[in-house]
């Protein structure tokens, strides 16, 4: 008996295919699955042309068939077999794809696709056992051949005896070693766990004997242990399904059976695309933040199948990064895959899903606010950082796709409101959309600074996470309205009364200001009279880009640069505190020096800020006390 060699190529793309080209010894399952399957479409596109032949789906099938015993896993198929010719050509070359060739010739239209186009993973099983052995006969043929081979050493093809039309592939499984343990390959268990994962929705039934806990026939409570045939696979993809006969219950049962979330999606989006890509697609919007969302652990992405064979549990590129959140999967025909199928080629039909997937979530959430506030009120507690986030990322290149789907706490309404919502009810002199930055509502509602514009009568923006001002900075404006701090040193209202009195008073307090600007030294860029006070006796405002809660969070980071923001210590020249101030001026500079420092530590403290000199401080209000 000959043996006879690989191609030098094909020799070396073997050793690659058993060391390197696959991620997962396990993948060797899938690709003979997905092979057995091209094995029963290729007879179903045969009595597509040839009158002779009837298709009866309930005779072809594959098994799974595991011997712990002589430890030899096969897999056989009711397919339609290989001549010794066809053995010599797909098994003797790699990467000679009989798939691929019969697709070809066939240019097969009526949705049935063949998987495997690249004649490569059928090599996948030496990863995993010492001996290949294939046993084939074919479709009008009376004899039957048996392809046998140890790996890179070559092959062997010899005649024998076979009774039915198909494949039986023979895996002898390695022995274990200390980094493998083979023996996973011949359990039922691991074995049923594989197919589920890999190849549910292939078409054909996957059938194995299974161990089965029964009720002892003529007893009522003892058990034994029966061995029957099951089919694993559930064969028929929800996806592939008509959304008319599918019911709310499907949908969330496929979520649970999937493993995507613990919780009950908010919305599940069903999509069916036959255009210049061909896809069907599931994704759920999620009720509840998974707990580890914003970990480095968490990993972002859709399932990807290609004819409903699983080809990556978590495809990144199919989302953005501000849909990350998004669960659920994608099934393509259209898809270059690598060599391997674990990989995707970074092709045009991918950007294309991907751009339609991203444009399909959004409109959900739009639709959601618009119909279903409730419901976008609780997905927006649980990942509305996410999506401003994705307004700050990338220096703001997404900022026109999310704005609309940015939700903020109103002053006025006393609930959360979106950017259109607010500019649609601004008053007619109304320049800017206010905002106020804060650790809570109620700490800023009573921010000083928000006197003015409260009285005003216009609404405020609260902002209470970290990123909002950042992303609000990025965002610049909407609907060609700016967006304005009411710590921001010109707050863009004019006031009319006591125009006068007030500019008379900033002349002759100048001299008093500009002493306690000295004192504070460079803790502040400037002390002025404040036009936004009503109340109050004092406020921080700031100038420049930097405010003050970006300072917070900037020096709150690892690594930080103990970055300041140009503040300036506003005084309300109304209050009878600007009195004391005043008098102190003229009669006593060392009470001026007194007060300056605690009207300055009791702005910090407004401002939440720390305090440079707690002990100093309870000595000077202790002062002011005796």
């Amino acid at each position: 008996m000959e043996t006879k060699q690989f191609q030098a190529e094909s020799k070396r793309l073997l050793e690659m295919m058993i060391n390197s080209i696959y991620t997962h010894k396990e993948i060797f399952l899938r690709e003979l699955i997905s092979n057995a399957s091209d094995a029963i479409d290729k007879i179903y596109y045969k009595t597509l042309s040839d009158d002779t032949l009837i298709f009866d789906k309930d005779q072809y099938y594959i098994k799974i068939v595991a011997d712990k015993e002589n430890r030899t896993l096969k897999i056989l198929d009711t397919g339609i077999g290989m001549t010794k010719e066809e053995l010599e050509t797909n098994l003797g070359t790699i990467a000679k794809s009989g798939s691929l060739a019969f697709k070809t010739e066939n240019e097969l239209k009526d949705g049935h696709d063949i998987i495997g186009q690249f004649g490569v993973g059928f090599y996948s099983a030496f990863m995993i056992a010492d001996v290949v052995t294939v046993v084939s006969k074919a479709l009008n043929s009376h004899e039957a051949y048996k392809w046998e081979s140890k790996g890179v050493d070559g092959y062997t093809i010899t005649p024998c005896e076979k009774d039915s039309v198909g494949t039986e592939i023979i895996l002898t499984i390695k022995e274990n070693t200390e980094d493998e343990n083979y023996d996973e390959y011949l359990d039922e268990y691991r074995l049923k766990a594989i197919i589920k994962k890999y190849s549910d929705f292939i078409r054909y039934p996957i059938k194995m004997d299974v161990t089965d806990s029964k009720l002892k026939e003529g007893s009522e409570n003892e058990y034994e242990n029966v061995l029957e045939e099951q089919t694993i696979n559930s064969m028929v993809p929800i996806w592939r399904k008509n959304k008319n006969e599918l019911t709310p219950e499907d949908y969330e049962n496929f979520y649970s059976e999937k493993h995507y979330g613990f919780d009950k999606p908010i919305k599940h989006i069903h999509i069916s695309v036959d255009g210049a890509v061909r896809y069907n697609a599931i994704l759920y919007i999620p009720e509840n933040i998974p707990f580890d969302f914003y970990s480095p652990e968490y990993e972002k992405g859709l399932e990807l199948y290609s004819n409903g064979v699983l080809i990556m549990n978590r495809c990144s590129d199919l989302l953005p990064d501000y849909f990350s959140f998004v669960k659920g999967m994608v099934d393509s025909e259209d898809l270059s895959l690598n060599i391997s199928r674990e990989i995707l080629q970074h092709d045009r039909q991918l950007k294309l899903i991907a751009k339609n997937i991203g444009k399909k979530i959004k409109s959900e959430l739009q639709s959601l606010v618009k119909n279903e506030r409730e419901k976008y009120e609780g997905f927006y507690k649980s990942f509305g950082r996410q999506l401003k986030y994705g307004v700050y990322s990338d220096f703001g290149a997404h900022k026109e796709e999310l704005q609309d789907l940015l939700m903020f706490y109103s002053s006025k309404e006393k609930k959360m409101v979106t950017l259109d919502e607010y500019v649609s009810r601004m008053a007619e002199d109304q320049k800017y959309i206010y905002y106020a930055t804060g650790e809570t509502y109620d700490r800023i509602e009573k921010l000083p600074q928000t006197e003015l514009v409260a009285d005003k009568g216009y609404e405020i923006l609260y902002f209470t996470d970290d990123i909002d001002e950042f992303a609000i900075r990025m965002l610049m404006n909407y609907k060609e309205k700016e967006f304005k701090s009411v710590s921001s040193g010109d707050l863009g209202i004019d006031l009319e009364e006591n125009k006068n009195d007030t500019a008379s008073e900033d002349m002759d307090s100048k001299e008093l200001f500009d002493f306690m600007k000295d004192i504070l030294s460079d803790r502040v860029k400037d002390v002025r009279a404040s036009k936004r006070l009503k109340t109050h006796p004092v406020c921080l405002s700031t100038d420049g880009d930097v405010s003050i809660e970006m300072e917070k969070i900037l020096n709150a980071m690892p690594n930080s640069q103990n970055i300041k923001a140009d503040k300036v210590l506003e005084i309300n020249i109304h209050h009878d505190v600007f009195h004391s101030l005043k008098e102190s001026f003229e009669k006593d500079k060392g009470k001026l020096n007194l007060f300056t420092n605690l009207l300055y530590n009791q702005a910090l403290l407004i401002e939440g800020l720390p305090i440079e000199d707690p002990v100093e401080f309870t000595n000077n209000i202790c002062k002011i006390m005796v």
